[in-house]
């Protein structure tokens, strides 16, 4: 039922539906405002985010594109804008020099820093509700965004623990890393184990 038509508010799901539609109207002003302060667009802004934080291996124009939901023409021009600003840099992949990774600079990586408080007003209104509310919110949503991952219209990066393929300490005297990634058949180094993985898939509660 189209819940833009206010008489189709009735229930609760319209309801919900046009609330965090509002929640998406607040999350991109705050990304405009601060693109403003900071010179960057949104896509600029979620591309620093992105690299800052992602595993090394989905920091590519490929890997950006799926990040942001976009084609790799657009990727290309978000990253070519950001090298322009010396926020970002190309470099070959040693392995594969035909695969060119997205490196954020020393001034890139300062810029990501100043934008971590971005959204800090979403996350100021969820503290204010009661305990309760907000372990019945997470709940919510987090069912929420798992049905429309499964239709393909969300894009969920979360680090290895929690995740079904992490295997913690399966190797620990491995010089490559003491955990295992069951997706990718290869050995974790600790401070990637804290990365944004898109691979990521929840443990089943």
């Amino acid at each position: 039922m189209p819940s833009f038509n206010p008489k189709n508010r009735e229930g609760f799901g319209g309801r919900i539906t046009i609330a965090l539609y509002r929640i998406a109207q607040a999350v991109e002003c705050l990304l405009r405002d601060r693109g403003k302060k900071q010179r960057l667009s949104p896509a600029q802004i979620q591309a620093l985010l992105f690299l800052n934080y992602a595993r090394p291996g989905v920091r590519t124009i490929g890997g950006l594109a799926y990040r942001l939901g976009v084609t790799s023409a657009t990727s290309s021009g978000v990253a070519d804008a950001l090298e322009q600003k010396r926020l970002l840099q190309r470099r070959p992949l040693l392995e594969d020099e035909r695969v060119v990774m997205l490196e954020l600079t020393p001034e890139g990586r300062n810029e990501a820093e100043r934008l971590e408080d971005v959204l800090d007003e979403i996350e100021a209104a969820v503290n204010a509700l009661p305990e309760t509310e907000q372990a019945a919110l997470l709940r919510a949503t987090q069912s929420i965004i798992r049905r429309l991952q499964a239709a393909g219209y969300v894009r969920v990066y979360e680090m290895c623990w929690g995740c079904q393929f992490f295997r913690k300490d399966l190797h620990p005297d491995d010089p490559r890393g003491p955990h295992h990634c069951a997706f990718m058949d290869a050995p974790l180094p600790e401070p990637h184990t804290y990365l944004e993985c898109p691979d990521f898939v929840p443990l089943q509660p």
